[in-house]
């Protein structure tokens, strides 16, 4: 259901029943991330988290990691740091 490099990839799904009655497919949060930190990144106006993780990962769609290990709930939320920290690829 989920890409392979998804945080929801290995979650536990599970079913539940919500207010009108129907079945509803559920993801259950994912343990959280946790990577060694291989450096800092001097962000630039205009850059984006998965304009860093393309570059640092090689995978634009894992700007989630990026905003994992600062510490940001949403993406949008690095445009506010000066400095920002580099996971390793794995």
């Amino acid at each position: 259901m989920f890409d392979d490099n998804s945080r929801y990839k290995n979650a536990e799904q599970y079913e539940r029943q919500d207010h009108r009655g129907r079945k509803v497919k559920v993801v259950a949060t994912p343990a959280p991330y946790s990577r060694t930190i291989v450096g800092y990144h001097l962000l630039k106006q205009g850059q984006r988290a998965d304009q860093l993780a393309a570059r640092y990962l090689n995978d634009a769609a894992g700007f989630w990691k990026i905003s994992a290990v600062n510490d940001a709930m949403l993406p949008e939320a690095l445009s506010e740091q000066p400095e920002i920290a580099i996971p390793n690829k794995q």
